[in-house]
């Protein structure tokens, strides 16, 4: 569920609204494209999580930043009580900006720097995710040369098959992410050695936008067992971080994937009686239908059969159809009349890229220079994944909660772009 509907306008047509704020009015004054978020959507997609595991003993629910790392999205989550999944240190300073208590934050990602492993350190955060044995020895040695202890959990890849497309998929042997399940006992044994390092939690996460709960099912089976067998072997394990990937509903014709009930259900029934926290790494779910990119077509340009919807964004600012194929359902800021025909198109940006499109082949209503289209479920790996390709500015964001809104990053100007290089004396 989202809220983004369509309402009567000023002019009596039916408009887009994000909540309460005209789409069509906040294009004017911002301009385009831009993304737009809904604070009502970011708190209930994070309520309906949290609530889905009413009961159990103890749960940190940890956005996870990369998915939308603005800060008034993070703002939002925080005053819910929100913690944080990290990546960098980058994240974790936005974390610690918008007041996100230190001992609510798990620092994970392959590529940890020694510099950055000190910050989060320092920073007194709850947990890093160790992704190797290089990592585990290294994070040794920044934590005893400043008398620190690290608490963390080993990600363990259980090589299983998340179902997924094959760029977010992070449990297979094949990925880059964890450490192996067979040899998981046996870091644990050296973590016990090295100093400045507790080891006192296990971590899994096999991938984004899962749909089929069978994957989980057979993942969290593992991390069962890695449990009771740490334990077996003396070792205190306080908590559990499953992750996040519970996937979000991009296309209108087909089947919703599992709500968080009933991931909750299943995560109780696999790893209820272990007697641990249990950490949640969400960000799609919760930012995914939160946002959305809305853009204005510059022209429609008709090559024999076929037609091209040419409009102001492009593939630097949401790269996801590009990067992964991903289907967003894209529909008109002014509702059409009723009868507008349906015309089949690509939906295509400015730049110089074949790949540069964020539909192929889509019917759509007649549009037409000058309309506006609102590309939908674009709230996570959107804006954090956009770039000035092309020399082109980056997007602003907007948040709006209720009548309310706030140009939360702004549109650079050239000069500002400009400012940002230097150029070498001789030149």
């Amino acid at each position: 569920m989202h809220h983004f509907s369509y309402r009567r306008g000023v002019s009596h047509a039916s408009v887009l609204h994000a909540e309460d704020v005209d789409l069509s009015a906040l294009a004017d004054a911002v301009g385009t494209p831009f993304y737009c978020y809904s604070t009502a959507t970011l708190e209930r997609h994070y309520q309906v999580f949290a609530d889905a595991f009413a009961g159990a003993p103890d749960t940190l629910v940890c956005y996870s930043i990369k998915a939308n790392s603005n800060l008034g999205v993070l703002a939002s989550l925080a005053r819910l009580g929100s913690g944080m999944d990290v990546v960098s240190e980058g994240e974790l300073r936005r974390a610690l900006a918008v007041n996100v208590p230190a001992e609510r934050i798990a620092f994970s990602g392959v590529g940890k720097t020694k510099e950055e492993m000190a910050f989060a350190l320092d920073a007194d955060i709850f947990a890093f995710n160790v992704e190797s044995e290089e990592e585990l020895r290294g994070l040794s040695e920044v934590a005893a040369a400043r008398g620190k202890n690290a608490r963390i959990a080993l990600r363990v890849n259980p090589d299983v098959d998340a179902k997924t497309h094959h760029k977010i998929a992070t449990g297979r042997a094949e990925n880059k992410f964890g450490v192996p399940f067979e040899r998981a006992l046996s870091l644990y044994q050296l973590a016990a050695e090295l100093p400045g390092i507790l080891p006192v939690g296990a971590h899994m996460h096999i991938g984004s936008q899962i749909t089929d709960l069978e994957p989980f099912r057979n993942a969290f089976a593992l991390l069962t067992e890695l449990v009771g067998t740490l334990r077996d072997a003396g070792f205190e394990i306080e908590f559990v971080n499953l992750g996040g990937g519970l996937g979000i509903p991009y296309r209108n014709d087909e089947a919703p994937p599992p709500l968080p009930t009933d991931y909750a259900a299943l995560v109780k029934q696999a790893l209820g009686n272990l007697g641990v926290r249990l950490l949640f790494e969400p960000g799609r779910m919760i930012a995914g239908n939160a946002g959305i990119l809305v853009s204005r077509v510059l022209s429609v340009k008709h090559v024999g059969a076929k037609t091209f919807t040419i409009i102001d964004a492009a593939m630097n600012d949401l790269i996801r159809p590009t990067l992964y194929e991903a289907h967003h359902e894209i529909i008109p800021v002014i509702g059409p009349a009723r009868g507008t025909p349906n015309v089949l198109t690509d939906v295509v940006g400015p730049i110089c890229e074949t790949g540069d499109y964020l539909a192929l082949n889509r019917p759509l209503p007649e549009l037409h220079a000058g309309d506006l289209i609102a590309v939908m479920t674009a709230g996570a790996y959107g804006a954090v994944l956009a770039s000035q390709y092309n020399s082109r500015l980056l997007v602003p964001e907007v948040l709006v909660s209720g009548s309310q809104h706030c140009v939360t990053r702004p549109r650079p100007s050239y000069d500002d772009m400009l400012a940002a290089e230097r150029l070498p004396d001789w030149a």
